[in-house]
């Protein structure tokens, strides 16, 4: 079992890296967003200028994201006395709300456009802006998927969790990678998706004036994908905040395996969550088997292990009580309420 210390030093080098392509992330999304709202504007483009809009609530979002990193290293305080980790969910949830804030405003203005009609594009510039813009999103995109990856507690890719071995810990990319780092990711997934169809309409505006219809169009497509991609983190953090258990996590192989340990009698209690993304705690209450009380250092030891290797947890604590045979009890109130 590596020290706190080896593990520590490992989570830092792991958010100092998330942090440096995070901080080149939000440098390239300032710089562009400010060339593509003075492209828009030239070229009088909705579907440019709001393009624009959402690499705003992305550039808001990946600072977020560098704040709630920082503040997740802090250490626990006396009020919070787990940390600051859940900051990282709260800044992806902010992110989202964000894109979907924008996206009624991009409908809106969409449907406007759709029934009258009355604008005029310059092909030209939107041409040139929607082609840049593809190549920034292809480079946020590369950006903030190795960062997803950099910070990912597992190193297998697999997306299914591995629970059919007990020797080795389960591993889902999903299950342990920042919420807030794939939020950004997605984000930058929507950008690239509706600059290409920024482009396509470009084109088509460009050399068929007629079809400006086009422009509007791309926004549709935008706020169809923006529900489809964000579902997932909006599931995910919802479990997180309800303190449920992690997908890549099954309780009751939690629980077998803690029964196969020897001198385990019972499982009085059990409660896994997470603290955030990749960051799960764990507290079980386990009844030794009669006359085994002095063994109570070793089935702590293995159930430690087994919770922290095997299942990967971040924190856990495992209480132990002697055997004590369960006996029906009733109290005075239930006296009185059955004569």
């Amino acid at each position: 079992e590596p020290c706190s210390g080896c593990r520590g030093r490992r989570e830092r080098s792991k958010q100092g890296t998330v942090k440096r392509r995070l901080a080149l992330a939000a440098l390239l999304y300032l710089l562009f967003m400010t060339g593509e709202l003075v492209g828009g504007y030239v070229a009088n483009s909705l579907a440019i200028m709001t393009d624009a809009l959402h690499m705003l609530t992305d550039l808001s979002g990946i600072i977020l994201t560098l704040l709630a990193l920082w503040l997740s290293a802090k250490s626990p305080t006396k009020r919070f006395t787990f940390g600051f980790h859940r900051l990282e969910v709260l800044s992806a949830i902010i992110s989202v709300l964000l894109v979907y804030i924008l996206m009624a405003f991009l409908l809106y203005e969409a449907i406007q456009r759709t029934i009258h009609m009355d604008y005029e594009i310059n092909g030209d510039i939107m041409l040139i802006t929607a082609a840049v813009g593809v190549a920034v999103n292809l480079i946020m995109g590369f950006l903030l998927n190795q960062s997803g990856h950099l910070h990912s507690h597992s190193h297998s890719h697999s997306h299914v969790p591995q629970l059919n071995s007990p020797t080795t810990a389960p591993s889902s990319s999903h299950g342990h990678s920042s919420l807030a780092v794939r939020a950004a990711f997605v984000h930058a997934l929507g950008d690239l998706v509706q600059s290409i169809g920024v482009l396509v309409a470009a084109y088509i505006i460009r050399f068929k004036p007629e079809y400006k219809i086009a422009d509007p169009i791309c926004t549709y497509v935008f706020s169809i994908l923006v529900v489809f991609t964000t579902v997932r983190i909006v599931r995910d953090t919802g479990v997180i905040i309800l303190e449920g258990v992690p997908r890549h996590l099954n309780v009751d192989r939690i629980k077998e395996d803690l029964m196969k340990i020897e001198d385990v009698y019972s499982i009085e209690d059990l409660n896994v969550w997470s603290l955030t993304a990749g960051k799960t705690a764990a507290i079980v209450h386990l009844q030794l088997v009669p006359g085994s009380s002095s063994k109570w250092e070793e089935v702590q030891s293995k159930a430690r292990q087994l919770l922290l290797n095997t299942f990967g947890m971040y924190k856990c604590s495992v209480q132990l009580q002697s055997y004590k045979q369960e006996m029906s009890k009733t109290c005075a109130s239930c006296h009185s309420s059955s004569a």
